[in-house]
C-alpha cells in the first residue's frame, strides 16, 4: 500500500507539472468585479497588457459589476480550476466576508490564492477654504461638536467607512457616516463644503488638491507617501494608525500548484518593470510581489482587523 500511494504521488505531481508546462495554451480571462474607468479597471487592464507579453497568450479583461465584487466573486469561485479564469480580488473582498454573514461562497476553501499586485493608502482631505489645517485641527474640532462632522464613503461596511471609524475610535472623536452609492458625487459634495472630510484614494483626490480644491491633511501608509512628501502620514498623531486597499489575483479552489507558481512568476516579472511601477506610484500604489501564503495571510489579517472594527462599531454592511 505505502508504494502504491507514493506511486500514485509521484504520478499526480508529474501530472501536474506537466499541466504547468502547458499552460496557457489558450487566452485567459482575467474577471473584475467592478465598472470600466475606475482604479480596479486601471490596474487589471494594464497587468492583463503585460502578462500577456509575460504568458505568451492573451489575458482579457472582463469586467462583472454588482454587488460590490460579489457577483464576479462568487462567478470565479464555480468555475473550472483550469487556471484560464481569474479573479481580481480587491479591498472589498476582506470587507465583505468580515460584515456580510452569509455570502454564496467560501473566503476560504473557494479561491487559490495566486499573488498580490498594488497596495495602496488613502487620503485624508477637506475643502479647500475649510478652517480646518491639520488632522490635529480636525481632532479638535471633531471634539468640540461632537457628531457635527461628517464624511462620505461608498456605503456602510466599505473600506473608507471602516478606515474612517479606525481613526475615529483612535482618535476619540465622533463622526457622522454619509453614505454614498460610490461614483464622483461625494467628492462634488465635499468640494462644496456640504461634507466636512473624507479618507480615499489618492487617484481620487489628487487631481483636486493640485487644482486647489482640496486640502490633503494625512495619509492611511505607516510612513509619508512620494507623491505627497509634505503631507504626514495619520500615525504620526495616531501612533499604529494604518489603512489600504490592494488588488490581487486569485482563482477557483483546485488550481494546480504548478499553473498557480506560473502565474505567480509572471506576476513578479510584470510588477519588475519600470513603466508598471511608475504608473502603481501615479495611482497612488505601490506593487507588492509576494507569495500566494503571503496573499492568504494578507486576506485573513485584514479580514479579522475589519471584523473587530465593525464588531465593536456595531457597523452593519448594506
Amino acid at each position: 500500500m505505502r508504494i502504491s500511494m507514493k506511486f500514485l504521488l509521484m504520478l499526480c505531481a508529474c501530472t501536474g507539472l506537466a499541466v504547468a508546462q502547458d499552460y496557457p495554451s489558450r487566452p485567459i480571462t482575467l474577471v473584475n468585479g467592478f465598472a470600466p474607468g475606475g482604479n480596479a479597471d486601471l490596474v487589471a487592464r494594464l497587468v492583463a497588457q503585460k502578462m500577456t507579453d509575460v504568458l505568451g497568450q492573451q489575458m482579457v479583461v472582463e469586467n462583472r459589476a454588482g454587488a460590490g465584487g460579489l457577483l464576479a466573486n462568487d462567478h470565479v469561485a464555480k468555475s473550472a480550476p483550469d487556471g484560464y479564469r481569474l479573479i481580481l480580488l480587491s479591498g472589498a473582498f476582506p470587507t465583505q466576508v468580515a460584515l456580510l454573514p452569509k455570502l454564496p461562497f467560501d473566503p476560504q476553501r473557494d479561491f487559490s490564492w495566486v499573488g498580490m499586485l498594488i497596495t495602496y493608502p488613502l487620503v485624508v482631505t477637506v475643502p479647500a477654504d475649510s478652517p480646518v489645517k491639520s488632522l490635529d485641527d480636525l481632532v479638535r474640532a471633531a471634539k468640540a461638536s461632537p457628531r457635527k462632522l461628517n464624511y462620505p464613503s461608498p456605503g456602510n461596511g466599505s473600506l473608507f467607512h471602516l478606515a474612517t471609524e479606525v481613526f475615529s475610535a483612535g482618535a476619540g472623536v465622533d463622526l457622522t457616516h454619509v453614505p454614498f452609492k460610490g461614483g464622483s458625487q461625494q467628492v462634488t459634495e465635499l468640494i462644496a463644503g456640504r461634507l466636512d472630510v473624507m479618507f480615499d484614494t489618492l487617484s481620487v483626490v489628487q487631481p483636486h488638491v493640485r487644482a486647489g480644491k482640496l486640502r490633503a491633511l494625512a495619509v492611511t501608509s505607516p510612513q509619508r507617501m512620494s507623491q505627497l512628501p509634505g503631507v504626514p502620514a495619520v500615525s504620526e498623531s495616531l501612533a499604529g494608525y494604518e489603512a489600504d486597499s490592494f488588488l490581487a489575483l486569485a482563482g477557483p479552489a483546485g488550481l494546480s500548484a504548478g499553473v498557480v507558481e506560473r502565474l505567480n512568476a509572471a506576476i513578479r516579472k510584470v510588477l519588475e518593470q519600470a513603466d508598471i511601477r511608475q504608473r502603481f506610484a501615479e495611482l497612488g500604489g505601490e506593487g507588492r510581489p509576494g507569495t500566494p501564503a503571503e496573499l492568504g495571510r494578507y486576506v485573513a489579517n485584514a479580514t479579522a482587523k475589519w471584523k473587530a472594527v465593525a464588531q465593536a462599531r456595531n457597523i452593519r454592511a448594506d
